[in-house]
């Protein structure tokens, strides 16, 4: 999980309400960014009308994701970002089950599905290991007086 936590405490300390463009840097932004865009190209395909509904779904559940890590990294504490993590982190789940039902009803294909829900365990799995990270900082180390 080091690859959706590298650099977070070094870089922006222990509070997280810092500027607004460095969620841009968090390497769990850029792939639920490159996500949202994927599921978003291929929901532009379904086009019958009684999946209408579920493109909406997915569209809507795909940019949920990212949305929540930008909103949370404006908290103030490291707690309020972790709320918008796990909030981010329930919209991947539901972005999973709307592939799954979309490649089981044929509205999405099976390649298609198969490399989205990859994409989204992927994202899933950072998430939760940047909320542990959060929830568990390491303990600050104790330095004494002369060395």
């Amino acid at each position: 999980m080091s690859i959706a936590v590298e650099g977070w405490r070094a870089s922006w300390g222990s509070g997280s309400g810092f500027g607004v463009a460095d969620f841009k840097k968090l390497l769990v932004w850029q792939k639920a960014h490159t996500l949202a865009l994927n599921v978003h190209r291929v929901a532009k395909r379904i086009r019958k009308s009684y999946d209408l509904s579920l493109r909406s779904q997915l569209v809507r559940s795909a940019f949920s994701i990212p949305t929540n890590i930008v909103e949370g990294r404006r908290q103030r504490t490291d707690k309020e970002f972790a709320r918008f993590l796990r909030i981010a982190l329930n919209s991947g789940c539901e972005l999973e089950y709307h592939l799954i039902a979309g490649r089981d009803t044929t509205a999405i294909s099976e390649t298609d599905s198969d490399e989205l829900i990859r994409q989204t365990i992927e994202v899933r799995r950072m998430l939760h290991g940047l909320i542990l990270k959060l929830e568990n900082p390491p303990p600050k180390s104790l330095t004494t007086a002369g060395t």
